[in-house]
C-alpha cells in the first residue's frame, strides 16, 4: 500500500442511528481457508471486503483454489480438498495480515511443495517464532529471517501430532497448530493459559472435521476430510468496538449495532465497559453458522476508572486501543495489567497509545505489560498512528470529545480491517475528514 492519508477528527454532537459494521475479519480468513481445503463448493456471505482478507483470498487462488465474487461481501469457493493445493511459482503475499500469515504457515506446513510467505513492511517486523517453533515440534521446516518474515515453508515433511501448552494465549498460534494437525499423524492438542476465541474450532466442526474443544483446550486428529458448507460471517465485534466507545463517551448518544458477532472469547470489551459504567444491552440474540450474534444498543453514560480484571485481557486483545480512549475520559484511573501481547501487534500498541494519549493531554504511566491511564479531558493535537488501523480509528473516536480537532497521521491501513469506516462514522455523527 502506498500514499499518505491523514485524518482530522473534530468535536461532534450526539451520535445516532443504526450502524452495520463490516463482517468479522477473523471469521472471513478462516472461512476462505477451510472452504479451499474442503470437498465441494462453499458460499461465504458477509465476507469482509478488507485488504487483509482479500490478500488471503489471493494467496489461496495462487495455490489453485478458484474463488468467485458474485456480489460485494460474497464469495463462492471451489474447494480442492485437503491435498488439492498446488505450488505457486511466486511468493505468497499476505500484505498486512498477521492472521493470514500465521494460519497459512500451519496450513502450508503439511503440503508436498515449498512456499514462501511475505508481507508488507509492518508485517515483516512481527514475530513469527511463536508459531514456527511449535510447528517445528510437529515436524515442519520453516525458515525465518531471525524469527521474522519472510517464512520459507518446506514441503514434503511428515508431520506428527503434539500436545502443546501455549506460553502466551494466542488464537492465531492455536489455529495454525490445528491447521497443521489436519495433516499430521496422530492427535494434536493445544492447551491455553487463558481461553481465546474459538472460531477455528467451531468452523472446523461446521465443515465436518471431528474436533473436541472446550474453553482453553482443543484436540483433533489427522486423516479426515472437510466438506463444503455455507458460512454467514457475523459483523466484526472489533469494528463495532469503536462505535461502542464513541456512543458511550459522547453525551446524548444512542447507537444500534446490527448482527454483531458475540463469541464469548471475543467480547471482553463489553464486560470492561460495563464495569466502567457503560449503558450497553444486547437484543435479538441468536445463532448464525454456529456463532452467537446479536444487536447491540449503546447509550451515553458517565464512565469511571477500574482495575481491569486480567481474565478479560485475552478476550479483548484487539479492542485495547478503543478501551484506552474510554479510560482517558473516565473519572479516576484505569489500571491494565497482563497485556504484554499488545507490544507485538501491528505496532507496539501500549507504547503507541500511551504516546498519543499524552500528546492529547492525558497522563499515562506505562508498564511492561500494561498501563495506568489517568482520566481527564482531551486537548486537540496531533498523534501518530504508525500505520496501525486500530490506533487510527481509536483516535478518531477521541476527537469526538476533544476540546479542539485531533489530527491522526498516516491512516492508510484502516482499509485492511474496516473499509468505509469514514463514511459509516460520519453517517452516524462523527466529524471526520481526510486531509492533505
Amino acid at each position: 500500500m502506498s500514499g499518505r492519508l491523514d485524518w482530522r477528527s473534530g468535536p461532534a454532537g450526539p451520535l445516532r442511528g443504526s450502524v452495520g459494521v463490516p463482517g468479522d475479519k477473523s471469521v472471513s480468513h478462516r472461512a476462505l481457508m477451510f472452504a479451499a481445503l474442503a470437498d465441494g463448493n462453499s458460499r461465504i456471505r458477509g465476507f469482509l471486503e478488507g485488504e487483509d482478507t482479500r490478500a488471503t483470498a489471493a494467496v489461496l487462488q495462487q495455490l489453485g483454489a478458484r474463488i468467485e465474487t458474485p456480489a460485494d461481501g460474497e464469495r463462492v469457493v471451489h474447494g480442492v480438498g485437503l491435498h488439492g493445493l498446488r505450488a505457486s511459482a511466486q511468493a505468497l503475499d499476505c500484505g498486512n495480515a498477521g492472521t493470514g500469515m500465521r494460519l497459512l504457515a500451519g496450513l502450508l506446513a503439511g503440503q508436498a511443495f515449498d512456499s514462501t510467505l511475505i508481507g508488507d513492511a509492518s508485517l515483516s517486523k512481527r514475530p513469527m517464532r511463536r508459531v514456527t517453533d511449535p510447528l517445528a515440534a510437529m515436524g515442519a521446516r520453516i525458515d525465518t529471517h531471525d524469527g521474522l518474515p519472510p517464512l520459507r515453508v518446506r514441503g514434503g515433511q511428515r508431520l506428527h501430532g503434539i500436545r502443546y501448552e501455549l506460553p502466551v494465549a494466542s488464537a492465531q498460534v492455536k489455529s495454525a497448530l490445528l491447521l497443521a494437525g489436519l495433516y499430521a499423524e496422530g492427535e494434536t492438542e493445544v492447551i491455553e493459559p487463558h481461553p481465546t476465541r474459538d472460531y477455528t474450532e467451531r468452523m472446523l466442526a461446521a465443515f465436518g472435521w471431528p474436533i473436541a474443544f472446550e474453553p482453553g483446550r482443543a484436540k483433533l486428529s489427522g486423516g479426515h476430510a472437510l466438506r463444503a458448507t455455507d458460512v454467514d460471517v457475523p459483523a466484526d465485534f472489533s469494528s463495532a468496538a469503536f462505535f461502542l466507545v464513541a456512543a458511550s463517551i459522547v453525551p446524548d448518544s444512542e447507537l444500534r449495532l446490527s448482527a454483531v458477532g458475540l463469541n464469548p472469547r471475543r467480547t471482553g470489551l463489553l464486560e470492561a465497559l460495563r464495569l466502567m459504567g457503560a449503558d450497553i444491552r444486547v437484543e435479538n440474540a441468536r445463532s448464525s453458522g454456529g456463532e452467537p450474534v446479536g444487536d447491540i444498543v449503546v447509550r451515553h453514560a458517565p464512565l469511571h476508572g477500574v482495575e481491569l480484571p486480567e481474565a478479560l485481557v485475552p478476550d479483548m486483545i484487539d479492542e485495547f486501543p478503543a478501551l484506552f480512549v474510554a479510560a482517558a475520559v473516565a473519572k479516576g484511573n484505569t489500571v491494565i495489567r497482563g497485556a504484554a501481547e499488545l507490544r507485538v501487534k501491528e505496532s507496539d500498541r501500549l507504547a503507541t497509545m500511551a504516546t498519543g494519549l499524552r500528546a492529547l493531554g492525558i497522563t499515562v504511566d506505562e508498564t511492561p505489560d500494561g498501563a495506568t491511564i489517568h482520566g481527564g479531558t482531551f486537548a486537540g493535537g496531533t498523534v501518530e498512528s504508525l500505520t496501525d488501523h486500530r490506533i487510527a480509528m481509536s483516535f478518531a473516536v477521541a476527537g469526538l470529545v476533544a476540546q479542539a480537532p485531533v489530527r491522526i497521521n498516516d491512516c492508510r491501513h484502516v482499509a485492511t480491517s474496516f473499509p468505509g469506516f469514514m463514511a459509516l462514522a460520519n453517517g452516524c455523527g462523527f466529524a471526520l475528514d481526510a486531509i492533505a
